[in-house]
């Protein structure tokens, strides 16, 4: 049984009629000025100081710095104490009447830095106020000190809200005006209601334009930052697909020595037991099966344009050649050979050379110009690498590539895979060093030095 479900996203009209673009639009509009204007108006939402770490500040010293980040607070404070100032002017009756206008003036520019919001509302409360109580010869409606008192209240609260909020307190900042004159405004001489609409609304503008501009910045660092997380694990992916490419070669051709040993065991003895010919046979069949599963495999991660190698996978006795190139490309590189070289595992062999391979090419691509040396060591229990190369003569020049530290990224899946060790890192001369060491088991060794 299946069950529907209905979404009824407006609420119908009369008669059940659906509501009209109109009415949705007006609709969506309130409930826009309740979120913005109306709910949680006076919740406390406190004014962070600046990052001590910003483009402003780093520079400065660590004493100068700890009080740096309080500068915002300190701004907003003296534009308080100016609107006070000069609202108190407005005030001439008394020494009770000009502080009860300086604080009018103060406090919503102060609460600001706790609740915006309610210090928008605050304001124009106490904008009628001071145009009640104030000298009717000043500037109505309003006055002197009202007028900055409320004009930095907006511009303080639309940098701490979202550019509709902007557009909401300015909307109802011209209806006050506009009411006030139309009622109030004809015993007054001097009327400020046009002029604090035009300059409001350029404030507000120049606000909300910054605000717009510092959000799709702020998108783009996050869609950068999700790219680069996506690129990376592409990268590794990618990274993974090739070395299981790579070391198809290796497991098939001994999957393939087994299948022909097994079928040729019983050959070479005479007269073999029907168990021995049926346990051979057994081996042949799982090694064939094997060998079609892993084929099967390669096919699921194969590009669509991915060609075979001709040539058998590169080892150890291929790196003269792969220096030889890069000496060719401007490198100067330097090779240490210790210990007793033997014959590894193919798998080693392959991963130790694309290794080598990788960091050479991160010199070239990273430190032009600087000379690197190749150590190899063939220690008990396993193989040792050393990469190490110089800093660039000239680290200026050097442009960024895209995609750095994708190759570290591969060679910390090749060393993984064989249950190695790898550190990579800048070195104390300013150059960078890989080392690697990847396990050998002691059976492989004492095989291998047998055959």
């Amino acid at each position: 049984m299946t069950e529907t479900t209905h979404t009824q996203t407006t609420p119908p009209g009369p008669a059940g009629r659906p509501r009209s673009p109109e009415f949705r639009l007006a609709a969506d509009a309130l409930r826009g000025l309740w979120q913005d204007l109306f709910h949680d108006a006076f919740a406390y939402r406190p004014l962070p100081r600046m990052a001590a770490d910003g483009p402003l500040l780093r520079r400065l010293p660590g004493p100068v710095r700890d009080r740096a980040v309080w500068t915002p607070h300190a701004l907003v404070a003296a534009a308080g104490v100016v609107a006070m100032l000069a609202n108190a002017a407005s005030f001439s009756e008394g020494q009770v009447t000009q502080l009860m206008g300086a604080m009018l003036a103060l406090a919503p520019v102060l609460l600001t830095l706790a609740r915006p919001v309610g210090a928008f509302w605050l304001s124009l409360a106490a904008t009628a106020v001071t145009s009640a109580v104030g000298d009717s010869w000043e500037t109505w409606p309003w006055l002197p000190g009202s007028f900055v008192s409320h004009l930095v209240v907006l511009t303080v609260v639309a940098l701490r809200t979202r550019p509709r909020a902007a557009a909401w307190m300015w909307l109802l900042t011209a209806l006050y005006g506009v009411w006030t004159v139309t009622v109030f405004g004809t015993t007054h001489y001097d009327i400020d209601a046009a002029p604090m609409i035009v300059l409001s609304a350029l404030v507000l503008l120049a606000v909300t334009v910054r605000q717009t501009r510092r959000e799709a910045r702020q998108e783009v660092s996050a869609q950068q930052t999700v790219t680069e997380h996506e690129r990376s694990r592409r990268t590794l992916l990618e990274e993974r697909t090739t070395i299981a490419r790579e070391l198809h070669d290796v497991v098939a051709h001994h999957m393939s020595v087994v299948a022909i040993q097994a079928e040729a065991a019983p050959y070479r003895v005479e007269n073999p037991p029907p168990e021995l010919e049926k346990a051979f046979a057994t081996i042949r069949e799982n090694a064939v099966a094997a060998l079609t599963e892993l084929r099967r495999v390669l096919g699921v991660v194969r590009a669509e344009d991915y060609e075979a190698p001709d040539a058998p996978q590169p080892t150890l006795a291929d790196l003269d050649g792969l220096l030889a190139n890069v000496r060719e490309a401007g490198l100067t590189v330097e090779k240490a050979v210790t210990g007793a070289v033997r014959e590894l595992p193919q798998g080693v062999e392959l991963s130790a050379y694309r290794i080598v391979q990788e960091a050479l090419s991160n010199t070239l691509r990273h430190a032009p110009g600087a000379g690197a040396r190749v150590e190899i060591g063939y220690v008990l229990g396993g193989l040792g690498l050393r990469i190490v190369n110089g800093p660039p003569p000239a680290p200026h020049l050097v442009k960024p590539s895209p995609g750095a530290g994708h190759g570290i990224t591969g060679m910390r899946e090749r060393v993984s895979m064989l249950n190695g060790d790898m550190t990579a890192g800048p070195g104390a001369d300013g150059g960078y060093e890989v080392t690697v060491f990847l396990p050998v088991p002691a059976a492989d060794t004492a095989s291998e030095g047998g055959a």
